[in-house]
C-alpha cells in the first residue's frame, strides 16, 4: 500500500541529509580557512596592531 511512497520518502530523507551536511561542512570549512589564513598573515606580519596596543594599555592601567 505505501511501498512506493515509503521509498520515495526514505530516498529523499537520504539525500536532503547528505546534502544538508555536506553544504553545512563546507560552509565550515570554508569558516576555518579564511580564520587559519587570517591568522598565518598577522602572525607573519610581525609586531602588535595598534588596536592590540591600545587594549592591552587599557587593561593594564585599570
Amino acid at each position: 500500500m505505501f511501498g512506493n511512497f515509503a521509498i520515495s520518502v526514505v530516498i529523499g530523507l537520504a539525500l536532503g541529509f547528505l546534502f544538508g551536511v555536506g553544504c553545512a561542512a563546507a560552509v565550515l570549512y570554508t569558516i576555518f580557512l579564511s580564520g587559519y589564513r587570517a591568522a598565518l598573515r598577522d602572525a607573519a606580519a610581525g609586531g602588535a596592531s595598534d588596536r592590540y596596543r591600545e587594549q592591552i594599555r587599557k587593561v593594564t592601567h585599570r
